[in-house]
C-alpha cells in the first residue's frame, strides 16, 4: 500500500486510465473536505460522469443525483446529493492547476456534491469558489478526460475512496 501524508484526508479517485490522488485541505475548507469524504465513503461518487469538461479550463463532476443513470445524464450538472448545501469557505488559496473547487449556483452558499478540477491556473475564480483540495499525483489522468459540455461519451469516476479506508 502506498504511503500518504494524511490518509484520512487523501482521496483516491479511480479514472479509466489510472488513479488520481487528491489531498483534501480540511484546515482551509473543513465542511467541504468532510462532505467529500462522506460521499466517497457512502459510494455516492462511484460511477458519476464528468458532465462539463472544457479544454484549457476545468473538468466538472460530482452530480450524484443525475450523473450515473444514462437516462438522466442530460440533466447531469443540475443536481447534488441528499445532504444540505454547504456554506462558502472562500480562502486566499488560488485556483491553480490541479486544485479542486466546489461547484455551485449563483448563490455562494449552494455547493453540495459537485466539484471541478482545474486544468490550468484559473485565477479569475479566486475568492469566488471554495478551494478544498489539490491533485498530488495522477494529473495526467485528469488531463485525459473526454472534453464536452456534456461530452458525447463522458468519462466517469470509476470509484472514489478515502485512503484511510483502503
Amino acid at each position: 500500500m502506498a504511503e500518504y501524508k494524511d490518509p484520512e484526508n487523501t482521496i483516491l479517485m479511480e479514472l479509466k486510465d489510472g488513479t488520481v490522488v487528491i489531498e483534501l485541505l480540511p484546515d482551509v475548507a473543513p465542511k467541504h473536505a468532510e462532505r467529500m469524504k462522506e460521499l466517497a465513503r457512502s459510494g455516492e461518487y462511484d460511477g458519476v460522469v464528468f458532465h462539463r469538461v472544457i479544454d484549457g479550463f476545468m473538468a466538472q463532476t460530482g452530480d450524484v443525483a443525475n450523473g450515473k443513470d444514462p437516462m438522466s445524464l442530460r440533466r447531469a450538472g443540475t443536481g447534488g446529493s441528499s445532504l444540505p448545501d454547504l456554506p462558502a469557505e472562500f480562502s486566499k488559496l488560488p485556483h491553480d492547476r490541479g486544485t479542486l473547487g466546489a461547484a455551485r449556483s449563483q448563490n455562494p452558499n449552494s455547493a453540495n456534491s459537485q466539484f471541478f478540477i482545474n486544468f490550468k491556473d484559473n485565477h479569475f475564480l479566486n475568492g469566488q469558489y471554495t478551494v478544498y483540495g489539490r491533485v498530488t499525483s495522477g494529473m495526467e489522468h485528469v488531463d485525459a478526460i473526454t472534453r464536452g459540455e456534456p461530452p458525447a461519451e463522458p468519462d466517469m469516476m470509476v470509484s472514489v475512496k478515502v485512503a484511510a479506508d483502503v
